[in-house]
């Protein structure tokens, strides 16, 4: 293996608002960082809900392969924590590190990591308070180990941050709250602005912290010296993003820096899955990827050797706050999304509670319903608003589409194809009935 340190930095529920990606944010480290990285903007998670996007890029399996149908947090876990990335790297001579959020376990202690830096002291299923100085404070843990510690190994260190995760900082001044451009899928009001300027607050710590973390990589050497991948788990914690298959929920920042990269402050178009991560970072320190992993490298495609690595991607919903089965498959152009349940309406309890729910249940929301089957030509509606489906100029489209999604489904042995509308849950799992409006509640199934 190469003797190189890996920072894998990763936050809540960011999607792609970040500066990079053309959106007025306050992230200008980011930014710095991107400029000298490949920016990846069509990179899309395996699943838009906490704990199962995390599992599938660390694992290199899809959640219903890997075991991580739900939340780390509300009682599922991974089928087998040997699988995950840090015992490969630690099997071929690195040191593991963690400082701050991982949550694709319970325990942290589950997973493996050599040491572990900072507080692991937070509480994901009722946050009350921003946890902004907790995620300075992790962060500076960091920084100070760098600083004093030299390694004679190569290092792979996880950096999570809560931030984005809600609750949002309040956004401090009238302009910031009156000038702040909402998500296109919400509408333009004072109380989706002020929300909206919120997240902006949330962003900004990450930003600050990152800031940190890069100034202490050029003060130790340690900076052109090492691959740094930041992405995020999901689309933003707002309606109709965070726990949906659009590209609004799916759809995630990834940024990827190391030595002598050919890409260096360019972006591709390319379409990539976060399972692809994996094995990337694999061939970039020189080790064999593991068996059990799915993804591709996206080593020819940083290399210029080729301008695609795939033709599709995939990502599921099975549990996350309430059970809500879902699959979709998006190519270059066209997203197929499928639901497995058998009821119609919006699964309230999937969406965070936040001012911008709360202005969608004041006008309506639990009288919406939704169709089966969404098929979607990206290229003419990229908002995903025009369902295809039932078009007669679209059926061989519909008919492509639902064939390779099944062709993934018994590939992978997707239990829906046996167990149909539900998948057994964990025993002690928490999860919430479908009738249950807000996730905090314990408003729970048997």
């Amino acid at each position: 293996m190469k003797k190189m340190h890996v920072f894998y930095i990763h936050t809540h529920d960011s999607g792609r608002y970040w500066s990079p990606y053309g959106y007025a944010v306050p992230t200008p480290h980011i930014q710095r960082l991107a400029e000298d990285s490949l920016t990846f903007r069509h990179c899309y998670c395996c699943g838009p809900t906490c704990s199962p996007s995390r599992s599938a890029l660390l694992t290199g399996m899809y959640p219903h392969e890997n075991g991580m149908l739900g939340l780390a947090h509300r009682g599922f876990q991974l089928n087998d924590y040997s699988q995950h990335l840090v015992h490969h790297l630690k099997e071929n001579g690195c040191k593991t590190i963690l400082c701050g959020i991982q949550h694709v376990a319970p325990d942290a202690s589950m997973i493996g990591y050599d040491t572990i830096l900072g507080s692991q002291e937070f509480s994901m299923g009722s946050t009350e308070a921003s946890m902004e100085e907790w995620d300075y404070n992790n962060t500076k843990a960091l920084c100070t180990y760098l600083e004093t510690e030299k390694e004679d190994c190569p290092v792979f260190i996880s950096l999570g941050f809560f931030n984005t995760h809600r609750e949002f900082p309040s956004a401090k001044g009238k302009v910031a709250q009156e000038y702040t451009a909402v998500p296109p899928v919400l509408y333009d009001c004072e109380q989706n602005r002020k929300d909206m300027a919120d997240y902006h607050a949330s962003v900004k710590v990450v930003d600050e912290c990152l800031g940190m973390l890069l100034k202490t990589l050029h003060a130790t050497g340690l900076y052109d010296s090492s691959i740094i991948l930041m992405t995020t788990d999901h689309g933003i914690a707002f309606p109709n993003m965070k726990c949906n298959l659009y590209d609004t929920g799916i759809g995630v920042a990834c940024l990827l820096h190391y030595p002598q990269n050919p890409s260096r402050g360019e972006a591709t178009d390319s379409l990539i899955s976060q399972i692809d991560i994996l094995p990337t970072l694999c061939e970039l320190v020189g080790i064999p990827i593991p068996c059990h992993a799915r993804g591709v490298s996206l080593v020819p495609l940083l290399e210029k050797r080729v301008k695609t690595v795939r033709s599709e991607v995939f990502s599921e919903v099975n549990y996350h706050a309430a059970y809500e089965p879902m699959r979709c498959v998006r190519t270059d152009r066209y997203k197929l999304i499928h639901f497995y349940d058998d009821h119609d309406f919006i699964v309230l309890a999937n969406i965070d509670e936040s001012p911008s729910k709360a202005f969608l249940m004041d006008h309506g929301l639990r009288d919406r319903r939704r169709c089966k089957t969404y098929l979607f030509d990206l290229y003419h509606d990229p908002m995903e608003r025009e369902n295809v489906a039932a078009d007669a100029g679209y059926q061989e489209i519909l008919l492509d589409m639902e064939s390779r999604l099944l062709a993934w489904m018994v590939e992978t042995n997707d239990p829906l194809l046996v167990h149909k509308h539900r998948i057994p849950k964990p025993p002690k799992a928490l999860v919430n009935k479908l009738t249950c409006e807000n996730p905090r509640l314990d408003d729970f199934e048997e």
